[in-house]
């Protein structure tokens, strides 16, 4: 992939590619296993303050599905900020493989997909048909850091 073209894709769309995350606990950011490349679970925050923090939930929750869709693009575009610190460059990444999004749920919301859309959207409109991937939407009842929404992703090489 030409590292040029989805760093403008990103500005095109008007967001800006954040600086790499930095572990928060006994982990690395990103995990080089053969051909596969395993991003942890990011946290959405801009300037170290988590956005959207609380449950998401239809009118009952701290967090609407709006905001939490936003929160999951936010931590998609830190998954894409590490993979190219990472990698060095887009030039190697192949695609999205898989994408698991954690949903902080109030009780009985069950639109987890909708959130996760924010994420998922994101890595088609920057990356096209390798961003497409295969996805888990989980509702749980608490991130770290009260975070709404937790993105992991699997890549590939290419």
């Amino acid at each position: 992939m030409d590292d040029r073209r989805i760093t403008d894709r990103i500005t095109e769309l008007g967001f800006e590619l954040p600086p790499p995350p930095k572990p928060v606990a006994s982990y690395i950011p990103v995990r080089v296993a053969g051909s596969l490349v395993f991003v942890a679970g990011q946290v959405p925050a801009i300037d170290g303050e988590v956005m959207y923090p609380g449950l998401v939930g239809d009118g009952d929750g701290d967090v609407s599905v709006d905001e939490g869709a936003d929160a999951a693009r936010q931590a998609a575009l830190q998954a894409l900020s590490a993979l190219r610190d990472a990698l060095g460059t887009f030039q190697t990444l192949g695609g999205i493989a898989q994408v698991t999004v954690y949903v902080a749920s109030a009780a009985g919301f069950t639109r987890h997909p909708a959130v996760a859309n924010g994420a998922s959207d994101l890595f088609v409109d920057v990356l096209g048909q390798p961003g497409r991937h295969a996805r888990a939407a989980i509702g749980v009842s608490s991130l770290p850091l009260g975070a709404s929404v937790e993105v992991a992703v699997i890549a590939q090489l290419g």
